[in-house]
């Protein structure tokens, strides 16, 4: 219990050594609680729960001290074992000289050599290398560190801990894409037992073998990884859905008899022993549906093509001194050159502090182009999602306010209907926001942009505070969005399923990636995140002509050889590159392709619907005029856009076929 709250009642469940498990539930099943008692931190009101006792259990602390250690420093702190060792060794090396004070130093520094002592430095320079940090960062103090920042220091402490159990609490909130696919990585050669809390689906599938799923105050075990859950979840409902259909007919039909039968003496005793049946009969729990919010996006008004263009712009920010008011220009991106047409869906990849969210602030005009010509569509409507965008609600209004401020003309009924579609109903609607979780304010601001029918969209970490199932609500509804959109997240579910091609912000400058986010991963193992000795070499440096992932402005053709001077194998390799090359040409342009298909279907039974009224006599009436303009209106529109998507096609097509040849 937390409270007057029951968070789980009569559970019980077995894990393994060396399982690697998800644990997941909705927001307030009692996740983190169930870490708390794990910890120790909080105890069962009845029940047992048990591991080895000489077990060593590393987590994630939650308070980061403002210490002038060193961030290298700090993160070796969390060998515990380690620095206890180190303690006694300057202690005993303090004392004067003696034969057992020798001897004891002398088991010391045994005990050091069995703790990897002498590997320590490195290991932890790995460690905050993989989390982001460079080398003249884990030299600074860790007061000097924002809270994000000094959150991976503590995920580097719990990791440098030796350890049997590490439990990990949304180890992915402060982290980049990059950072996460190395912990994903590092997870995965952990040899303990690992329990993970996390919304990320990917990183759930990459890492995990066991789901455990709180629900109805219970704990599940799924064995396999979170698709695997699912996949297993929903054929459980399918056969609870046709175990609660037959048992409600049998009740119905129990229930039928005795009511026509319990009053007549012949009948009475059949009419009792059915209803001892019926009062003994099992009551099936009603079904909930798995992902119970959805929301979509409303068609946009309209849109210009391009949306926006840019020439050899510099991103970045102006500040101007209190004492001199001199204005000082710091340049995050130079030389952006980029145009946005109308239906791309453009994800940017990059570590934190690359300038992405730079770069998404410039396009949406909340920082002006240091220098360069930054070009706005006539009838651009900008849809922009950010974390301050959030943090600017009016936390004393409620989410009606917030609908009636940039709605003031519509009716509060059909403001009403609107937030009850993303789920704040009733009383919800006209409550102050305040007490709200980050998720359901994440959830109004979402709202608040889907009212507008933007046709571009910026997305800067919208899954922030999202449970799984609003994620995955938000991801339907991006994958149907029929406009424009950047997005900028660590989910690699989300990016899968809404964009279609990729640029990469880094070293101030902006490139396109030709390739998908297995790519990407394959790229970041063999240059940042390549051992050691090779990171000098390759980390700042693009793919090398055949790495199977490629940054478009560094692919060169392969140096022709002749047939004679290479064996057989030596020219396999050749071809395979080739071939490796000719693919990730083709992808983006497949993904267009099928990206259009999609999308001239969709236009194509529009204008068919429009057409068919325009077919009947009725609509030409008096009455109908107001109707029958729309209507030519949007055959107009309709005709006009799949002239513009077939032109667009068969010039894919075309780059297609040259690519082949």
């Amino acid at each position: 219990m937390r409270g007057i709250k029951p968070l789980l009642d009569k559970v019980d469940v077995t894990l393994n050594p060396g399982d690697k498990i998800g644990l997941i539930g909705a927001n307030g099943a009692g996740k983190s609680s169930l870490f708390g008692m794990l910890r120790g931190e909080l105890h069962a009101d009845s029940g047992e729960i048990d591991f080895p006792t000489k077990w060593r259990m590393a987590y994630v602390a939650q308070e980061t001290p403002a210490l002038d250690r060193p961030a290298l420093e700090y993160a070796i702190d969390g060998d515990v074992t380690l620095r206890r060792l180190e303690e006694e060794l300057a202690f005993l090396e303090s004392e004067p000289e003696s034969a057992a004070n020798g001897t004891l130093i002398g088991e010391l520094y045994s005990a050091l050599a069995d703790a990897d002592a002498y590997t320590v430095r490195s290991r932890g320079e790995q460690l905050l290398t993989g989390l982001g940090f460079s080398m003249a960062q884990m030299s600074q103090p860790v007061a000097s560190f924002s809270g994000g920042w000094r959150m991976r220091l503590n995920l580097a402490q719990a990791l440098m801990c030796p350890s049997d159990l590490l439990l990990l609490d949304e180890p992915t909130n402060h982290l980049d894409l990059d950072a996460i696919i190395w912990l994903e990585d590092w997870l995965k050669r952990y040899a303990g037992t690992l329990i993970i809390i996390s919304h990320d689906r990917d990183f759930l599938d990459g890492v995990t073998n066991v789901i455990v799923h709180i629900d109805e105050r219970k704990l599940k075990r799924y064995t396999g990884n979170y698709s695997s859950f699912e996949r297993q979840r929903a054929a459980q409902m399918i056969l609870a859905a046709s175990a609660l259909e037959k048992q409600t007919r049998q009740r119905a039909h129990l229930e039928s008899f005795i009511n026509r039968f319990k009053a007549q003496a012949s009948k009475a005793r059949q009419a009792q022993s059915r209803m001892k049946a019926l009062a003994k009969m099992e009551e099936l729990a009603p079904l909930r549906a798995a992902a119970e919010f959805s929301f979509e996006f409303r068609e946009p008004l309209s849109a210009p093509n391009p949306l926006l263009v840019m020439e050899d712009v510099n991103a970045g920010y102006r500040t101007e001194s209190e004492t001199s008011h001199d204005v000082t220009e710091k340049v995050i991106i130079s030389g952006i050159k980029f145009s946005l047409q109308t239906g791309q869906r453009i994800g940017l990849l990059g570590v934190n502090g690359a300038g992405k969210s730079t770069f998404i602030k410039t396009i949406a005009s909340e920082l002006a182009p240091l220098s360069g010509d930054a070009q706005f569509g006539k009838g651009l409507s900008i849809g922009y999602f950010a974390q301050h965008q959030v943090e600017m609600l009016r936390h004393d209004e409620s989410p009606l306010w917030h609908m009636m401020k940039i709605a003031p003309t519509t009716r509060e009924q059909e403001l009403r209907n609107f937030l009850g579609s993303f789920n704040f109903n009733g009383n919800m609607a006209s409550s102050s926001i305040a007490p709200f979780s980050g998720g359901e304010k994440a959830r109004l601001a979402l709202a608040l942009i889907v009212w507008q029918r933007p046709n571009l969209l910026l997305l800067d970490e919208p899954t922030n505070h999202l449970d799984l199932e609003t994620r995955e609500a938000l991801t339907m509804a991006l994958a149907q969005f029929e406009g424009t959109m950047v997005l900028v997240s660590h989910d690699r579910h989300l990016l899968r399923a809404t964009t279609d091609q990729f640029i990469i912000v880094a070293d101030g400058k902006m490139q396109p990636f030709d390739g998908d986010l297995d790519d990407y991963k394959d790229w970041l193992f063999k240059t940042k995140l390549a051992e050691k000795k090779d990171a000098t070499n390759t980390a700042a440096s693009l793919p090398k002509t055949g790495t199977t992932a490629k940054i478009s402005s560094a692919v060169a053709p392969a140096a022709s050889a002749p047939i004679d001077s290479v064996d057989r194998k030596e020219q396999k390799r050749l071809d395979a590159d080739a071939r490796q090359k000719l693919a990730a040409l083709k992808k983006p342009i497949e993904n267009k392709i099928k990206h259009l298909d999609e999308k001239i279907a969709k236009r194509a039974a529009q204008k068919a619907t429009v057409d068919a009224r325009l077919a009947e006599p009725e609509i030409y009436d008096k009455d109908k005029k107001k109707e029958l303009t729309q209507l030519l209106a949007d055959q107009t529109f309709y005709t006009k856009e799949l002239t513009q998507l077939e032109a667009e096609w068969l010039d894919l097509q075309e780059a297609l076929e040259k690519l082949g040849n």
